[in-house]
């Protein structure tokens, strides 16, 4: 029996037609959770993390902590070692779509339904209004978008061209799509042949070497066969030669690796910079701070010294973002309008006591220094600051939490 994946829209009875195939073939169901859970084993990253390299919404600091690339390294890994151990699998969700195009005993699902029966499946099944399940669906439409775009380049979550079969389960039928499925799935097309073998090791490899490059903070595609490693490098880099030997001389050490190749992608020629991530720097920083012009300033001078930061203008904001990301330092003001940055530090603090804040300030006293550091301030320093003090107290915030 072939292995199956099942993408699907939300609300379109694809658990139900999952159950069924399942029980028909006696195939293993491997749900989103267990592929987080492993490539959280595998990473050491928090599965929360990981789980959101499935939304559409990318951190304000991903562009220097490459976090959302590196959660889908170690997915597309976990794929692999499920792939290689066992046969008589059915992956359904996100994680469906991992494994490359091209591999024959791999039957590839996706389970759709009209907008109006998906309604009515979210009225019937969870009891929703038609416009929160509206809401709901678009959402999570946006998600799978992102994520197919993200895999595979392709804008259309539901493109009949990314699988083997789509099955429009509201015209169908939920025991007619399931019967579909498995009589697919028993096709000699799609049964497990040294040659279905030797890409799953090729994947294998990729994989490896995709979590290899990304521990050492490098961003690029990895493709293999047998043995032989291409490299697509798809920013643009203002050295290519040394990045290139750099790429490399890592993957030229990994295991199974034969021989290394790299080439320029599509986006080398746009106007986005390759930047690898420097672990021993600061790469999610907020700053908080009323006065626009300076803190745009710092912000460009932290990047001169490659440190990513996001600015907000106000305590709200600061807290808005602290609940909807993750940034891992702050550097806070102390007197701004609205929320002050002395009740902005005891919120953070109650609520995300990982962040570590440094407040700079140029208005503060010694009482408000007490308060602060009472509070679990990191540092405390005064405008104006000297940029070499402020990016070794950055790094000192960094290597405590690299230790924590």
């Amino acid at each position: 029996m072939s292995i199956i994946t099942v993408f699907n829209g939300l609300f379109c009875e694809a658990g139900v037609v999952v159950k069924r195939v399942v029980d028909a073939t006696g195939n293993r169901l491997v749900p989103d959770q267990e592929i987080v859970a492993d490539a959280s084993k595998l990473s050491g990253m928090a599965e929360d993390k990981i789980t959101r390299a499935f939304s559409a919404k990318t951190s304000v600091f991903n562009s220097f902590s490459h976090e959302k690339e590196r959660a889908v390294a170690w997915l597309r890994l976990a794929m692999a070692r499920k792939l290689v151990d066992a046969d008589n699998l059915l992956f359904s969700g996100f994680a469906a779509m991992l494994p490359p195009a091209g591999m024959a005993h791999i039957l590839k699902v996706c389970l759709i339904s009209d907008m109006k029966n998906r309604l009515a499946v979210a009225e019937r099944e969870e009891g929703y209004a038609e416009k929160h399940a509206q809401k709901i669906i678009h959402h999570d439409d946006k998600d799978r978008a992102a994520w197919i775009k993200t895999l595979r380049n392709v804008e259309d979550p539901w493109n009949a061209d990314v699988y083997d079969m789509v099955v429009p389960v509201s015209s169908t039928g939920v025991e007619e799509s399931a019967a579909l499925i498995v009589e697919q799935a028993a096709n000699t097309a799609v049964t497990v042949t040294p040659a279905t073998r030797s890409a799953v090791a090729d994947f294998l490899l990729s994989a490896t070497v995709g979590t290899v490059l990304a521990g050492e903070g490098h961003n690029v595609s990895v493709s293999s066969r047998n043995g032989d490693v291409l490299l697509t490098i798809n920013k643009h880099v203002l050295m290519l030669e040394r990045l290139e030997n750099e790429l490399k001389e890592i993957v030229g050490k990994v295991e199974g690796v034969k021989s290394v190749a790299t080439k320029v992608g599509k986006g080398f020629h746009q106007t986005d910079i390759y930047r690898k991530m420097d672990f021993d720097i600061p790469s999610k920083v907020l700053l908080v701070d009323d006065e626009r012009e300076f803190v745009q300033t710092l912000s460009e001078r932290l990047l001169l010294r490659d440190m990513g930061s996001a600015v907000v203008y106000d305590g709200e904001s600061a807290l808005n973002l602290v609940e909807e990301d993750e940034p891992e330092v702050m550097i806070l003001d102390l007197k701004m309008p609205g929320i002050d940055g002395i009740e902005v530090l005891r919120r953070v603090k109650a609520s995300r006591p990982n962040i570590e804040v440094i407040i700079l300030t140029g208005h503060g006293s010694e009482a408000d220094r007490k308060v602060c550091m009472e509070l679990g301030a990191f540092a405390y320093l005064h405008k104006p600051v000297d940029i070499d003090v402020l990016s070794e107290t950055l790094k000192a915030a960094n290597e405590k939490i690299q230790q924590r």
